[in-house]
């Protein structure tokens, strides 16, 4: 803890240097550097007050540890008090002053786009995949975040073969970002007529939705197919060619929208799933080790590579990655996953705060 402690003291000299600059005359006339100056003043403020704090409480606690060799019995009394109410207070002070060090996902104010799509168990499998996108969607209601729905492929029998919609809204990345993954069902399907238990998987894939600032897409890079668009066994569903295909050719990325009436919407649609591919692409260029971590967790939709198991009929949720089960089924299938969700971003923090302390110490 020493060594993080003054890491953390550096951070909050910082902070009162930054405080002090800012009041120089000098300073406060070269708008440009002023806002440089507050940008980085915002960036540490918290850690730096709960510093501040920090040694008030540390302080207070010598004090009273002090008073416990005095001869006065109420005065000990009192200040044994004190040490119970200070010591709590100090070790949670420690734990956000750590977690105050982990350095922010750039991406997690980010709004998502989400990729669902039906892996092993044939139509079974499908079915489950609708599923996951209404717990997404009660969900984001719950959240108060908008749901865009931007290209969708129906199996004709009420499951998805895809789906790649957006959940939109402040923060949303950072809720979301542990979904991906190979999700697995354990249930008799509707079509089982002898009553055996079935499993069947989805993959769902959770990228943060790129701006047009983040990633620059070369028109000459695209080639534009249009196409009639149609619906499941080939029954046209719309009469004139308004069907968008873009195909990036560096990256041999396609993408393919349909639902929308107007071409120019579809177009619109395909160049925002385009971007945050394409974005995607760049994060793994620069972060091998996170890329890595995503194509295990996604797989090829095979059973076996799951990171969570929905089990319908003992009504039982279980999240392999923290080994965490519910059995509330039907409230996790209803959008109830703020649990998991919980659970998985505070494993994800102890995870980066133990390499952090390790890195730290050495």
């Amino acid at each position: 803890m020493a060594n993080i402690l003054d890491q953390v003291a550096r951070i909050a000299d910082r902070f009162n240097e930054i405080t002090e600059q800012m009041g120089d005359p000098t300073v406060a006339a070269d708008f440009s550097r002023l806002n440089e100056l507050d940008r980085e003043r915002n960036e540490i403020e918290e850690l730096a007050q709960t510093y501040q704090r920090y040694q008030e409480v540390v302080k207070q606690l010598e004090e009273n540890r002090l008073l416990l060799e005095d001869g006065d019995a109420e005065l000990r009394e009192l200040a044994q008090m004190e040490i119970d109410s200070l010591a709590p207070e100090q070790q949670q002070l420690e734990r956000t002053m750590k977690a105050l060090l982990l350095p922010k996902d750039p991406n997690d104010d980010k709004n998502v786009i989400v990729e669902i799509r039906a892996g092993t168990g044939g139509d079974e499998a499908g079915l489950f995949a609708a599923e996951l996108y209404r717990m997404y969607m009660r969900w984001a209601e719950a959240h108060k975040f908008k749901i865009e729905e931007l290209s969708g492929n129906d199996t004709g029998l009420g499951g998805i073969k895809e789906v790649i919609f957006a959940v939109k809204g402040k923060g949303a990345f950072s809720k979301l970002k542990y979904e991906s993954g190979v999700h697995r069902v354990q249930r008799v399907p509707v079509t089982e007529n002898a009553g055996r238990i079935h499993t069947s998987a989805a993959t769902v894939a959770v990228l943060p939705e790129a701006d047009e600032i983040d990633v620059q897409v070369n028109d000459n890079d695209i080639r534009i197919d249009i196409f009639r668009s149609s619906g499941p066994g080939g029954q046209s569903v719309n009469t004139t060619d308004s069907a968008v295909r873009l195909t990036h050719i560096p990256s041999g990325i396609v993408i393919s929208c349909q639902d929308e009436k107007s071409q120019l919407q579809n177009k619109l649609k395909a160049m925002r799933i385009l971007r945050t591919r394409l974005y995607e692409l760049e994060v793994q260029k620069s972060q091998d080790a996170m890329g890595t971590a995503r194509r295990s967790q996604i797989g090829s939709g095979d059973r076996s590579e799951k990171i969570r198991t929905y089990n319908f009929p003992q009504n039982r949720v279980t999240d392999h990655r923290v080994n965490m089960t519910v059995y509330q089924l039907d409230m996790v299938m209803n959008g109830k996953l703020d649990e998991f969700i919980d659970e998985l971003s505070s494993f994800d923090q102890a995870e980066r705060l133990q390499a952090i302390s390790v890195a730290i110490d050495e």
